[in-house]
């Protein structure tokens, strides 16, 4: 288990009371900034799943001792958490930025799942972790199924994927070579502790489609890392307005979609799926 804690005092001038519910705005706002490709450091980010808003996580801003103690006594079974202390920002937007300017990394990394925000004042927490896996999982092959499952579940529903509408889609039929490609793809981002698209070797999801034997004429392509379940990797698609579209999409009918797992890597399981039309 690995506990980080960070810091960021900033200057503190009075204004008036803040408007309620900063904290679920700031969590918006930490949402949408994951959901789009960053500049971070000197590198770009993928596009991420939305953080999920966990009521164990809002922890006292003063006075909570011992971060693991804390999250055990909430019942909250952590692999991985970073809690962030902030003094000053009057409002979300200030936390915001603050947040943008010192933390893009943590905001950014795809370990972690789950968040919770508490604040007192111009001071805040947020605490962002990864739980423990429940080894509960199948073979690779089944839980693509799942995935299958879960998407087609989804793509019978007209839905709204950012400022995109899409109407109700056919089903995506398992392609047995997409899910080779799409293991293969886990397995490197577990083994190789990373998460892009772009493989190590450079390669694309295109690239591994062609390579595994995939004839068809367009792939697409989601990822999702430390995510436990296909039913949580798929709420996740569907909550980014990007991976939203690529699920939705009418012009895709296959699809294959795999796991792995390495417990040395930063986030524990990767997922990737596989979407082609032939």
């Amino acid at each position: 288990m690995r506990v980080l804690s960070s810091v960021l005092l900033l200057a503190a001038v009075l204004f008036g009371g803040a408007a309620a519910a900063e904290e679920a705005r700031l969590v918006e706002s930490i949402n949408a900034y994951r959901s789009e490709v960053q500049r971070c450091a000197d590198r770009a980010s993928e596009e991420l799943t939305p953080l999920a808003a966990d009521s164990r996580l809002v922890l006292p801003v003063q006075g909570m001792g011992d971060l693991q103690q804390a999250l055990a006594r909430a019942g909250y079974s952590m692999m991985t958490v970073q809690a962030i202390s902030l003094s000053g920002p009057r409002d979300a937007p200030a936390a915001m930025q603050a947040l943008r300017e010192s933390f893009c990394r943590v905001l950014l990394d795809p370990q972690f799942v789950d968040i919770g925000v508490s604040r007192e004042g111009r001071d805040w927490r947020i605490v962002l972790a990864r739980p423990l896996l429940d080894g509960r999982l199948g073979d690779w092959q089944a839980e693509g199924r799942k995935v299958l499952e879960q998407i087609n579940a989804a793509r019978g529903q007209a839905r709204q994927c950012g400022a995109q509408a899409f109407a109700a889609a056919p089903p995506l039929a398992w392609n047995g070579t997409l899910g080779a490609a799409a293991e293969n793809h886990s397995r490197a981002m577990a083994n190789g502790n990373f998460f892009s698209h772009l493989g190590d070797d450079g390669r694309t999801p295109g690239d591994r489609a062609e390579l595994a034997g995939y004839a068809g004429g367009q792939v697409g392509e989601n990822i999702a890392a430390a995510l436990p379940t296909p039913r949580k990797v798929v709420d996740g698609w569907l909550a980014s307005p990007g991976h939203c579209a690529n699920l939705m999409n009418p012009r895709f009918s296959e699809l294959g979609a795999a796991y792995a797992v390495d417990p040395q890597s930063d986030a524990g399981i990767y997922w990737t799926a596989l979407f082609g039309a032939p």
